[in-house]
C-alpha cells in the first residue's frame, strides 16, 4: 500500500481527540486504504485487535442492518470498556439515519469515530444539526505527480508527467503496468459508478443523456469562464431543449460527488467576492482523457493540475479579477494572499508580457508567481517564475 502520508498524518494528530474525523474524496482516491494504514498505525503503536471496529457500507455483510440502532446496539456489544475504542465507518452515506448512529457514539467517552463518505450532502441537513462543531474535515485527492512518482521510483519527471495527465492518480492505476486497455475498463467502472450510484441514483436523474452532455461539456472546458446559460445555450443548439435550472441542479449533483470542483471570482481592487464567473477543474485527468479521448490543450491541463495542488495544500482558491483583466489563481491562508499565473511556457516574448501585466498591476505586496513547464527561473521585478513540476515534486514552494 502507498503510504499518503499527509492524510495519515492527519489522523494520527487527532489520535483519541475528541472530534470525529470525516474523510471525504471521491470514489477510489484511496479513503479505504489511508484507513487501513492508519489502523496499521495504531497495531504497531500499543493498539489491540479488538479495540478496533470497522464497518464497510460498500461490503453486503455489513450493510445489513435494518435500522442504525441495531448497528448502535451491535456495536455495544463490541466495545472494549476499559480501553479506548476506534470505530471505523466507511462510505457511512449508505446507511440510512447514520448521523444518529455517529452521534449517540460519539458521547461514549472510550470512543474515537472516523467515517469516509464520497458525497458532500453528508455536510448538509441532519447531519449538520447532530455533528456541528464535533467534526473534522480533511478532502482526500487521488494521488498528486509527487506521491506518482514516489510510487514508481521514477526519476524521469517529463515522460512521469506526459503518463499522469493521461492516467490520473487513482491508486489502483499503480497496479496495472501501463496497460492502457486495463486503465480504461478500470476508469470506465469508477465514472460510471460515480454517474448512476452518486449521481443519477441518489438525485433521481431522469435524462441521463443530459447530464453526460453537461459533464463532457465541463470537462471540456477546464479553466474556462463558464456559466449555466451557456451551457444551455451549447445543448439548446443542438436540438437538446433543457432548461437553466436543470442544468444548475446537474452541477450541483456533479460538485457533490467530488467529481468536479468550482471556483469563484475575487475583485482583487475592490477586495470583494463577486457572484458571477465560475471556473470548474475535474478531480482527475485520467477520467477527462477517458470521457474526452486525446490529451491536447496542455496549458488548461497544466492549469487544472495546480489547481489540485493548491487544493491538496489547503489553500482557499480565487480566480483574481483586476480590471479587465484575469490572475489564474488568487489563494489565501493564514499568512494572506498569493497571486499565481499559469503557462506552458512564457518564452514567447509577447505570452510573457501578458502574464506579467495582470499581476503587474496588482499594487499590494503580497508574493506574485508565474508557473510554467520552462526549466528557467527568473524574477521579475518581485514576480517569480518556478517550474511546475519542481512546484509539484516539492522541490520549489510558493
Amino acid at each position: 500500500m502507498l503510504e499518503r502520508k499527509s492524510y495519515l498524518d492527519f489522523l494520527i494528530k487527532l489520535k483519541d481527540k475528541k472530534i470525529i474525523k470525516v474523510i471525504t474524496g471521491i470514489r477510489r482516491c484511496g479513503k479505504s486504504t489511508l484507513f487501513l494504514l492508519y489502523q496499521n498505525y495504531l497495531l504497531k503503536n500499543g493498539v489491540l485487535e479488538n479495540q478496533i471496529i470497522n464497518y464497510n457500507f460498500e461490503n453486503p455483510e455489513d450493510n445489513k442492518y435494518e435500522n442504525w440502532k441495531d448497528l448502535y446496539n451491535d456495536i455495544l456489544k463490541k466495545l472494549n470498556p476499559k480501553k479506548m475504542n476506534y470505530i471505523f465507518f466507511d462510505e457511512i452515506q449508505i446507511l440510512t439515519n447514520f448521523e444518529k448512529l455517529v452521534d449517540g457514539l460519539f458521547i461514549k467517552e472510550n470512543v474515537d469515530i472516523y467515517i469516509t463518505g464520497s458525497n458532500s450532502y453528508m455536510f448538509s441537513g441532519e447531519l449538520a444539526t447532530y455533528l456541528t462543531g464535533r467534526y473534522m474535515q480533511i478532502h482526500m485527492l487521488p494521488l498528486s505527480f509527487k506521491e506518482y512518482m514516489e510510487a514508481f521510483n521514477s526519476k524521469n519527471e517529463l515522460k512521469d508527467y506526459q503518463n499522469y495527465i493521461e492516467q490520473g492518480g487513482f491508486p489502483y492505476l499503480l497496479t496495472l503496468n501501463n496497460d492502457k486497455e486495463l486503465i480504461r475498463n478500470y476508469l470506465d467502472g469508477i465514472y460510471n459508478t460515480i454517474l448512476l450510484k452518486d449521481v443519477v441514483s441518489r438525485n433521481n436523474v431522469k435524462d441521463i443523456m443530459i447530464l453526460e452532455s453537461t459533464v463532457k461539456f465541463l470537462f471540456d472546458n477546464i479553466g474556462q469562464m463558464v456559466s449555466t446559460n451557456k451551457i444551455c445555450n451549447t445543448l439548446n443548439s443542438n436540438n437538446r431543449k433543457i432548461s437553466v435550472n436543470t442544468i444548475e441542479n446537474y452541477i450541483n449533483y456533479l460538485l457533490d460527488s467530488y467529481l468536479i470542483y468550482k471556483i469563484s471570482r475575487y475583485d482583487i481592487k475592490g477586495k470583494e467576492y463577486l457572484k458571477t464567473g465560475d471556473k470548474y477543474y475535474v478531480c482527475d485527468l485520467g477520467l477527462r482523457k477517458y470521457l474526452l479521448g486525446e490529451v491536447r490543450d496542455l496549458g488548461s491541463i497544466l492549469e487544472n493540475i495546480i489547481f489540485l495542488e493548491l487544493k491538496r495544500r489547503d489553500y482557499e482558491i480565487y480566480i483574481g479579477k483586476i480590471g479587465e483583466q484575469e490572475v489564474d489563481f488568487v489563494i489565501k491562508k493564514d499568512d494572506g494572499l498569493k497571486y499565481i499565473q499559469v503557462a506552458i511556457s512564457v518564452r514567447d516574448q509577447a505570452t510573457l508580457n501578458r502574464e506579467l501585466n495582470a499581476l503587474e498591476s496588482i499594487k499590494d505586496n503580497y508574493p506574485k508567481y508565474i508557473i510554467t513547464l520552462d526549466y528557467d527561473t527568473a524574477n521579475f521585478d518581485g514576480i517569480k517564475l518556478i517550474n511546475a513540476i519542481d512546484f509539484l515534486l516539492e522541490k520549489e514552494d510558493i
